[in-house]
């Protein structure tokens, strides 16, 4: 792994090449036209780049959006390194900077900072840093606020409706509704110098409230796809019922129990209601906040413990993934513990839970070998497969928020 050559993270961004904007324009305008994407425009007017650009993050047409906001201009892009596989090249002529996902990237901050002062170019951040899971608002670091405050430029929120309910994480067969967005300027140049990096987190923070299930209820837009459901389970592991958890399925319009049989109807409004019985959760982020809830309590009781045979893979720079075969992985509330051979040396990666505020997931990742959590270093980026306990990246990524905010709620007092 020594001799391997890592992505230059130090290489300068560019402006997008002349030549690849009417390619960009004819992959994305055609797609929001279709679905009537509608800008809600607030505080904008006179304001040109560069500014810093922050966005919520649903599905992968989030940046075909993105591009429809800032039409005519263009921006660079920060996209997770993964994305650089096999079209390194692309991306850096559209203006892409690569990052490692949930590092303390000093790096990245330069980059940033070279495209707003030199480049003159809007910075588009998706601070979530991975799809919506439920489609509400993931945990936002707290060093945006103070990336804002160094870097003095404008700050501007682009809070999307519709993207997560076209294609959610858990289901990618797409959808067809309405896109809606709205576009905020929540911080000015000249307010920079006398709000307090704690202020400018509030701001970001209540600009990035979003809850897609109860913006599809208040617009009554009804999706009739028939495996509206299918793949629900991943997300909502834990039967609210039983408690059991992990022996969630789903299918069709229907996420049922198959420990006690508990069957729930979700319907064109995205709703659930039990067939029989109680409906514990209609509303679909409160099942998932439910779950959030019993981690923590586990975590608070010492009960918390995930241990597994895991697959692993190697993403060192844009050639591909290093498959490094079978390690273990341990989890608790000492953080994550990583052991395996890596080309003939031994691989111990530990991440205690202060270094990472949340986690990134994937569902059947690539069609590969299931559902995968990465774990990044500066030079590295660690895809983990668990081998034998299923569906339970989505209990490892509230175990990971949760840790972070219980740990850091130690050092502040």
């Amino acid at each position: 792994m020594d001799q391997i050559k890592r992505f230059d993270l130090d290489k300068k961004p560019l402006k997008e090449k002349f030549f690849l904007t009417p390619l960009a324009y004819l992959l994305s305008f055609p797609s929001v036209w279709k679905r009537k994407l509608k800008i809600n425009k607030v505080s904008m007017k006179g304001l040109k780049p560069p500014y810093i650009l922050l966005c919520t993050h649903h599905a992968f047409i989030d940046f075909k959006v993105t591009t429809a906001a800032i039409f005519p201009n263009r921006a660079n892009y920060i996209v997770a390194i993964d994305g650089f596989i096999g079209r390194e090249w692309l991306l850096r002529n559209v203006g892409g900077i690569c990052k490692r996902k949930f590092t303390n990237d000093i790096k990245l901050f330069k980059q940033i900072k070279y495209a707003l002062e030199e480049l003159k170019y809007i910075v588009a951040i998706y601070p979530e840093a991975r799809y919506s899971l439920c489609g509400t608002t993931a945990i936002l670091p707290e060093s945006l606020g103070k990336m804002v405050k160094v870097l003095k430029h404008p700050v501007v929120v682009l809070n999307m409706h519709g993207d997560y309910l076209t294609q959610p994480v858990w289901n990618l067969s797409m959808r067809r509704v309405p896109l809606a967005a709205d576009m905020t300027q929540i911080i000015t140049k000249d307010e920079i110098n006398f709000l307090s990096v704690d202020e400018i987190n509030r701001r970001i923070n209540q600009a990035f409230i979003y809850d897609e299930y109860q913006w599809q209820k208040d617009n009554q837009i009804k999706i009739d796809f028939k495996h509206r459901a299918k793949g629900l389970h991943q997300v909502l592991y834990q039967c609210p019922s039983c408690k059991t958890e992990h022996q969630m399925n789903s299918d069709l319009d229907k996420i049922w129990c198959d420990s006690c049989g508990k069957t729930y109807h979700m319907d064109v409004y995205g709703e659930l209601h039990a067939e029989q019985g109680v409906t514990e959760f209609s509303h679909i982020p409160d099942w998932y906040e439910f779950e959030r809830a019993w981690v923590k309590d586990e975590i608070l009781s010492g009960k918390y413990y995930f241990e597994d045979e895991v697959y692993i893979e190697t993403l060192p720079n844009s050639q591909g993934y290093i498959p490094l075969g079978n390690g273990k992985l341990i989890h608790n509330n000492q953080g994550f513990v990583l052991t395996g051979d890596e080309l003939g040396k031994p691989l111990n990666l530990v991440k205690e839970p202060l270094s990472l505020y949340s986690l990134h997931i994937e569902y059947n990742y690539l069609g590969k070998k299931g559902d995968c959590i990465d774990l990044s270093t500066l030079n590295d980026t660690y895809y983990i497969y668990p081998l034998n306990k299923k569906n339970v990246v989505t209990k490892l990524h509230f175990a990971v928020e949760e840790l972070y905010k219980i740990e850091k709620g130690k050092v502040k007092n």
